[in-house]
């Protein structure tokens, strides 16, 4: 009866994992499926797609196709970016901007001397996008901290210094169709309005009519907009492209806007911002009855006797690599990446921040070979990584302190950011938290599938030069996570 008994509950078991691993065989089948179908598109004919996906308890690998070829990730680079900066800044990390003044305030409150701005790196300083942030804001603290200091009227001037990080904003490998736009605007020691400026335009009366430039915005600003853009049709969107050095005060906009949309406003690099925001700060202290004597410059050769008169921090580091995460922003991956060379080297320079990745990428204790990461925010197209890899480097964080932090930085599909609209018919209760990466011929998706029982996996799904839309590509793709996030 005993053996009867047992040979039952045997039979049981085995049946329900025979049961279990049909279930498996039949959800990887369709994975299978979904990507040789994708793989067999006509969009995809002179195109290269790369699939992997990785069991993260057993940190086995699940399901390939051709995962070991070296592609273009695009912003998936910002994954290495911002996983390292939680390892190396950690999450309540903030970036630091420093007021002093050098020389002696008089009784009657003059600074017989100069207010000194150190920038720190912080790509949030002066941004629109808080309300705590917004240059009104920043130089209203910025001055009543100067006047609580007891000064009234400075016989120098504002210096700013910017020197934490090197005196070239971009990347050697980034194109010069990007850099006059908003998300090529580079990286300084003392960023403002995260490098860039807004530009407002009107549409002429009929299509084809030139435009009109409305406004910029921050006011103030000592530019020359050369207006190329001209006008399209109703809800045809933003198809202006900005051209511009980043020494420059010149910028040429070149593309259409819709007609039917009035103050339209366009994004493009900003000039000499580290500049801009001395300039400004100088414009506001004399507006607010606080008289300084000279122009706005650079520090060259900044005194050690300074006093320090505020120490002006950001928002926390969980913060920032969440908002570079989630909308992919390119300011803030670079400030992430340029400060960890700083930590790392004492030298905020591209070469010193791929060095902080890369020694992050070795504590992983990860095999790298067809990997290349050259710049933080990934707009160099000599970036390289495979798809086994990305899966690999995303298993392993699981195993370290930052994951938990690292993790919800990302978006969490059907809900935030970029990804707001897309993946709303998850099976029940699965959760992917996604990082997109897009330039031209290039979509990409990786990130962690999470199930209702606890089981999580990691994937990556690369195509580089396909032949149909960015957008048309993206829901080709989509259907690939679908099948991913349905795996038993």
């Amino acid at each position: 009866m005993h053996t009867l008994k047992t040979l039952l509950i045997f039979a049981a078991v085995s049946l329900l994992a025979i049961n279990v691993n049909l279930t498996h065989a039949q959800s990887t089948t369709a994975l299978q499926k979904a990507v040789a179908d994708l793989a067999k598109d006509p969009a995809m004919r002179h195109a290269s797609l790369s699939v992997c996906v990785y069991d993260m308890q057993s940190k086995n690998q699940v399901y390939a196709y051709n995962s070991q070829l070296s592609m273009i990730p695009a912003s998936l680079t910002k994954l290495f970016t911002t996983a390292a900066g939680f390892d190396k800044l950690g999450s309540d990390f903030r970036f630091k901007t420093t007021l002093s003044y050098s020389g002696v305030i008089e009784k009657n409150g003059t600074l017989n001397g100069d207010i000194y701005i150190i920038g720190g790196g912080d790509p949030v300083l002066g941004s629109y996008r808080y309300a705590q942030t917004i240059p009104d804001t920043l130089f209203a603290t910025w001055t009543e901290a100067i006047a609580s200091a007891g000064i009234k009227a400075v016989t120098g001037r504002v210096l700013y210094d910017a020197s934490i990080f090197d005196g070239q904003p971009l990347h050697d490998n980034w194109l010069w169709g990007d850099i006059g736009n908003y998300y090529g605007s580079g990286i300084c020691g003392l960023n403002f309005h995260e490098n860039m400026f807004f530009i407002y335009f009107n549409p002429g009366t009929r299509l084809g009519f030139p435009t009109s430039v409305a406004r910029i915005e921050p006011a103030g600003l000592p530019l020359r907009i050369i207006n190329n853009v001209y006008t399209g049709t109703a809800k045809s969107g933003d198809n202006v492209i900005v051209y511009g050095d980043p020494n420059s005060t010149i910028r040429t906009c070149t593309g259409t806007m819709p007609i039917d949309d009035k103050n339209f406003s366009v994004r493009a690099s900003l000039p000499k911002p580290s500049q801009v925001c001395a300039d400004l700060f100088t414009a506001y202290l004399r507006r607010n009855k606080i008289s300084v004597n000279g122009a706005a410059t650079e520090s060259i050769n900044r005194p050690t006797n300074l006093v320090k008169i505020l120490d002006y921090t950001s928002p926390t580091y969980y913060i920032i690599a969440q908002y570079t995460n989630i909308t992919s922003n390119n300011i803030y991956a670079e400030a992430i990446h340029r400060y960890m060379g700083y930590v790392v080297s004492g030298k905020g320079n591209s070469v010193s921040g791929a060095k902080a990745v890369n020694d992050f990428i070795k504590k992983l204790k990860l095999e790298s070979s067809g990997v290349l990461l050259e710049d933080g925010c990934g707009l160099s197209s000599h970036n390289r990584v495979t798809a086994d890899f990305v899966c690999r480097f995303l298993t392993e964080l699981k195993s370290t302190g930052i994951f938990g932090d690292f993790a919800r930085s990302l978006a969490l599909a059907g809900e935030n950011g970029t990804v707001k609209n897309i993946l709303n018919d998850l099976p029940e209760d699965t959760k992917v938290r996604v990082k997109t990466g897009s330039m031209t011929g290039v979509r990409n998706f990786a990130g962690y599938v999470i199930k209702p029982n606890g089981e999580k996996y990691s994937f990556a799904i690369i195509a580089n030069n396909f032949e149909c839309s960015g957008s048309q590509m993206r829901q080709k793709l989509e259907k690939i996570i679908y099948k991913i996030a349905a795996l038993d």
